[in-house]
C-alpha cells in the first residue's frame, strides 16, 4: 500500500478522479486499522501467554480494585522484570512483582484518601462507610486532578524502589497536592512539619482530612494547617508551588545537575500556557544537565471544558506535535502506576543511550527528548470521572446533605479501600531506602544540595570620575565571575538584546546555546546563554539553575512578561524562609536595562516601569529592587548579589554612559545601607531625594540652581527603596533600615522633601510612606506614562522630571516663591506654555 502522502500523486498520465482518490484514502485507513488490530491482538496474546506461565506475574496482572493493567503495560513490565533479574538488581521475579503489587495497593489507598480529603472529616482504617455527619459542611479540593496524580506519584516511588535510587520530582499542577500528601502519609514520607500532625491512625488521618482546606488562621495571620491547596514549603520534597500553570514545563530542562535525575509531572491544561516548553530539546545537554523524564497527565479536561489538545485531536495529535518539536513521545497508561514506573525507567534509558552516542561521536544535539504521555480520564477511580465536575467536586452534591451522593461516595470508597495490614506491607516494600542506602523522597537530591562556594573576582572600581556605562561594569564583573567558576553550571537568560544591553564580554565568554552554531557569531552547542524571544522561557532557565550561578538581562519594558514566573519563585522561596528551611542557592539578579528613561526612541511600548513597581510589592527581605546610579554603585550591587543566598534582585541599570558620583567606599555603603547622603549636612530643612541615575543627574542640576538662589538643602540617593517601607512582618523588619538611619538621612526637622524617582510616583510614594511628610510638604515626581520617539531629555521633559520641575516642586513644598529660582521663560517651560530650548538643558 502506498503512503498517504503518495495518494495525491498521479498514478498514470491521467489525473485520478475524485471517486478514485476517496477510494484510495478509504483503503489506506482500512489498512492502518487492520495493522492496529493485528498489533493489539499480538500484544494481547503475548500478555496472555506470560500470565499462563508466570504465577507471580499473573497475580500482579490481575490488577487491584479499580486498577487494571493493559496488555501493553503487562508486556512492558514482564520485560522489565526480566532485565532487573538478569542484571542482578533483584534475585527473583517474585521480589520484583511484590513491588508492583505494592504500588497498586498504595495507589488505590491514595485515591481513597484523596476522596476523603475533599469530602470527609473522619477517616476509618477499617473501611467502614461514613454517615452524614462525618462529611464536611463545605467540601473543597481539586479532586479530579489529584486522583490522576496518585498513580503518577506512586509510579515515581515505584521507579525509585525498582532502581534503588531516589529521583527528584517537580509537579506543574500544584493544585493536585492532595495526591502527594495522601501518598506520602501512607508511605511515611512526610516532612517534619507534617509528621508531627499526621500518620496511619484514624485520629491522625481524620486530622489530615479536616486540615485540608480548613482555612484556619492563627493570631499572626498565617495558616494553622501545614497542608495547602497547592504544593508549599511543608510538602515533602516540593520545589515549586505550581499555582501558575505552564512554568514547570519551562523549568525542568534546566533543573537537575549532571548527577541528578528529575521526573517532571505536567498537565495537558498547562500545554496551552507557556509555549516555550516546545524548546526543551534545544536546551538539554548531558554535559551540564541530569536526566529528565517529563510526563504529561493527559486527562483531556480543563476546569470548565475539554482541553485544547482534546479538541484538536487528543493524544494522537499531541504525539505528532511532540515529534515535530524534537521529542520522542512514549504512550503510557495514566491509570496505572506500573506504566508510570516503566515510563520513567524507559525515558532515562533512552536519554542515556542518546548521550552516550553523542560522546562516541555517533549523534549530535539536539537529542530527541523522551516524553511520556499518560492518557487517562479526569478523576479516574471515582464517580464523575471524565466530566466537568470532576475538576473540583465530582459527586455533584454534598454527601452530608444528599443521600445519593453519600451512597456514591461510600460505594466508590469501598472499591478503593486497602486493609491496614496490606497497606503497611505495601509501604514497607516500597521503602527500601535503608537496604540500598538511598535518601527518602522527602530528601531527594535537588532539595538536599550542598551550597556551592564560588570564587569571586576583584571588582574593577572606577577611579577616573569620567562618565561610563553601569551595564559595562556589571558585564565586566559577571564575565570574570563566570570565567573563575567554569566548573559550575552557568545560566544566563536573555530575550535577544544582550549586546544592546552592553553584556558583550559575558556573551563572548559564554555564547548563545544553539544546536548548529553560525560561523562568526557568539554561538556554541554548549553555550551558557539561553536566548529566545520568549521572556517566560529565558527567566525560567535562570530561575531553574538553583545548583549553579544564574543571571538574566532584559529590556525593562519587556521584562514585565517575566513577572508571573518570578513571583511564583518568590512565593515559594519566602515560604521556605518562613518555615526555616534552607535556601542554599546563590541569589540571582535580573538586570533590567535599556530602561524607560533611556529607551525613548522606540515609542511608549518600550517605556514601562511596571516590573520594578510590582517587585517592590513583594517582601523586601527576599525580593530586592535596586537602582544603581553609576559604575561603582552598579559594581557594588552585582558583587553583593552573588555573596547572598536565596534572594532575587532586580537591578534597574542604565546602559548609557552616566556621570560618576560615588567612590568605591560610598558605593559599598550605598549598597549596604540602601541610601546615602550625597550632599549637605543634614541640618537643612529641604531634602532632595533621587532614585535612578537620570533622576540623580537632574536632582544635582536642580541643586545648583537652588544653591544659587540661596535655598539650603541636602541630597539623598536611595538605591533600595524597599528597605525604607513600613515592614509587613517581623522577617521583613529585619531587612528594613534602622530608625536611626532614617532619621540621619531624613531628620524630622526637614519636612520639605522632593522625591525624583525612576518609577511612577504613586507606586514609589506608597513604598516610601514612612518618608512622606504629607501632600503639602512632600512631592513625588516620576514616570507619568508619557513617551514616544524621544531622547533622554525628551522623556524627562514629557514626564515632568527635569531639573526645573524639581526646583519648582522644591519651592512649593518649602513655601518659597518659585519666581526667586526660575526665570519667566523657565517657568513657562515648566508649565507647558513653551517647549524647552537648548539653553534650558545647559
Amino acid at each position: 500500500m502506498h503512503p498517504v502522502s503518495d495518494i495525491f500523486r498521479p498514478r498514470t498520465k491521467r489525473q485520478l478522479s475524485l471517486a478514485q482518490l476517496i477510494n484510495l484514502i478509504k483503503d489506506e485507513v482500512n489498512m492502518n486499522a487492520q495493522r492496529t488490530i493485528h498489533k493489539r491482538h499480538h500484544v494481547e496474546a503475548r500478555a496472555r501467554d506470560f500470565r499462563t506461565h508466570d504465577a507471580d506475574f499473573a497475580q500482579w496482572a490481575a490488577g487491584y480494585g479499580v486498577i487494571e493493567h493493559e496488555p501493553a503495560t503487562q508486556c512492558r513490565v514482564h520485560a522489565l522484570a526480566d532485565e532487573l533479574v538478569a542484571t542482578g538488581r533483584y534475585g527473583s521475579r517474585t521480589d520484583v512483582f511484590a513491588l508492583f503489587r505494592a504500588a497498586d495497593m498504595i495507589s488505590s489507598a491514595g485515591m481513597w484518601l484523596v476522596a476523603h480529603m475533599t469530602y470527609a472529616q473522619s477517616v476509618y482504617l477499617d473501611g467502614r462507610p461514613l454517615d452524614s455527619q462525618e462529611f464536611k459542611s463545605n467540601p473543597e479540593g481539586h479532586t479530579g486532578g489529584a486522583l490522576n496524580m496518585v498513580p503518577a506519584y506512586t509510579g515515581y516511588l515505584l521507579a525509585n524502589s525498582l532502581s534503588g535510587e531516589t529521583r527528584s520530582w517537580v509537579m506543574g499542577q500544584g493544585h493536585c497536592v492532595a495526591a502527594i500528601d495522601a501518598v506520602n502519609v501512607l508511605v511515611n514520607n512526610l516532612s517534619e512539619a507534617q509528621a508531627s500532625h499526621y500518620g496511619l491512625s484514624d485520629e491522625q488521618l481524620s486530622k489530615l482530612v479536616t486540615d485540608f482546606y480548613s482555612c484556619e488562621i492563627g493570631a499572626d495571620g498565617r495558616p494553622l494547617s501545614p497542608l495547602g491547596s497547592h504544593v508549599n514549603a511543608t510538602t515533602a520534597g516540593g520545589m515549586i508551588e505550581g499555582g501558575y500553570l505552564g512554568f514547570a514545563e519551562l523549568l525542568y530542562p534546566h533543573m537537575p545537575l549532571p548527577d541528578e535525575k528529575l521526573v517532571a509531572f505536567l498537565s495537558d491544561g498547562a500545554f496551552e500556557e507557556q509555549r516555550g516548553s516546545d524548546w526543551a530539546p534545544r536546551w538539554w545537554r548531558a554535559e551540564d544537565t541530569g536526566l529528565v523524564a517529563p510526563i504529561m497527565i493527559a486527562n483531556g479536561r480543563r476546569i470548565d471544558q475539554r482541553s485544547s489538545m482534546a479538541q484538536d485531536g487528543g493524544t494522537d495529535w499531541f504525539a505528532e506535535h511532540l515529534k515535530l518539536n524534537g521529542f520522542d513521545p512514549i504512550s503510557l497508561d495514566g491509570r496505572d502506576p506500573a506504566s508510570f514506573a516503566w515510563g520513567v525507567l524507559q525515558i532515562e534509558s533512552r536519554l542515556s543511550a542518546c548521550s552516550e552516542a553523542i560522546k562516541r561521536g555517533e549523534a549530535e544535539y539536539p537529542v530527541p527528548l523522551h516524553y511520556g504521555v499518560a492518557e487517562t480520564v479526569k478523576g479516574f477511580g471515582f464517580p464523575g470521572a471524565g466530566t466537568n465536575r470532576a475538576h473540583n467536586l465530582p459527586l455533584g452534591a454534598n454527601p452530608r446533605d444528599d443521600e445519593t451522593a453519600r451512597e456514591l461516595f461510600n460505594t466508590a470508597a469501598r472499591k478503593l479501600y486497602v486493609p491496614l495490614e496490606e497497606l503497611n506491607a505495601a509501604a514497607n516494600a516500597l521503602n527500601n531506602h535503608k537496604e540500598v542506602a538511598r535518601p527518602k523522597e522527602r530528601d531527594h537530591p535537588m532539595v538536599a544540595r550542598e551550597p556551592i562556594e564560588p570564587r569571586y573576582p576583584n571588582p574593577r572600581w572606577d577611579r577616573t570620575n569620567k562618565p561610563s556605562s553601569p551595564m559595562e561594569a556589571i558585564d565586566a564583573y559577571a564575565a570574570e565571575l563566570f570565567a573563575l567558576n567554569k566548573d559550575v553550571r552557568i545560566r544566563v537568560g536573555n530575550p535577544d538584546e544582550m549586546r544592546s544591553n552592553r553584556m558583550n564580554a559575558t556573551l563572548d565568554l559564554l555564547k548563545h546555546r544553539v544546536t548548529a552554531p553560525e560561523p562568526g557569531i557568539a554561538e556554541a552547542v554548549d553555550g551558557g546563554v539561553i536566548t529566545a524571544l520568549n521572556e517566560e522561557a529565558v527567566i525560567c532557565a535562570a530561575l531553574a539553575n538553583k545548583g549553579g550561578i544564574s543571571l538574566a538581562v532584559s529590556y525593562e519594558a519587556f521584562a514585565v512578561k517575566m513577572l508571573g514566573a518570578i513571583r511564583q519563585d518568590l512565593i515559594f522561596t519566602r515560604h521556605l524562609k518562613e518555615s526555616g528551611k534552607s535556601r542554599f542557592w546563590l541569589s540571582m539578579p535580573l538586570i533590567t536595562s535599556s530602561h524607560t528613561w533611556e529607551n525613548g526612541k522606540n515609542e511608549l511600548s518600550h517605556q514601562d516601569t511596571t516590573l520594578s513597581e510590582a517587585l517592590l510589592g513583594e517582601m523586601s527581605d527576599t525580593c530586592r529592587v535596586q537602582f544603581p546610579a553609576d559604575w561603582n554603585s552598579a559594581l557594588a550591587m552585582i558583587d553583593a548579589v552573588y555573596k547572598s543566598r536565596g534572594e532575587f534582585w532586580n537591578i534597574v541599570c542604565p546602559k548609557r554612559a552616566v556621570s560618576s558620583v560615588f567612590s568605591r567606599q560610598e558605593a559599598e555603603r550605598l549598597c549596604a545601607d540602601g541610601a546615602i547622603r550625597v550632599s549637605g549636612s543634614g541640618q537643612e530643612s529641604l531634602i532632595l531625594a533621587a532614585i535612578g541615575a537620570y533622576q540623580l543627574e537632574q536632582t544635582l542640576k536642580a541643586a545648583e540652581r537652588l544653591e544659587r538662589s540661596g535655598m539650603s538643602h541636602s541630597i539623598v540617593y536611595i538605591a533600595e527603596p524597599g528597605r525604607f517601607r513600613f515592614p509587613r512582618d517581623e522577617i521583613e523588619a529585619e531587612a528594613c533600615v534602622s530608625q536611626a538611619l532614617v532619621e540621619e538621612l531624613f531628620p524630622p526637622h526637614a519636612q520639605a522633601r522632593v522625591f525624583a524617582v525612576h518609577t511612577r510616583a504613586e507606586a514609589m510614594s506608597g513604598c516610601l510612606r514612612p518618608l512622606d511628610t504629607g501632600a503639602r510638604r512632600s512631592a513625588f515626581l516620576g514616570f507619568r506614562n508619557r513617551g514616544g520617539t524621544f531622547d533622554v531629555s525628551g522623556m524627562l521633559f514629557a514626564n515632568g522630571m527635569t531639573w526645573a520641575h524639581i526646583v519648582e516642586r522644591a519651592c512649593h513644598v518649602s513655601g518659597k516663591r518659585v519666581e526667586t529660582c526660575l526665570s519667566k521663560a523657565e517657568l513657562e517651560i515648566v508649565r507647558g506654555v513653551r517647549a524647552p530650548t537648548m539653553e534650558f538643558w545647559k
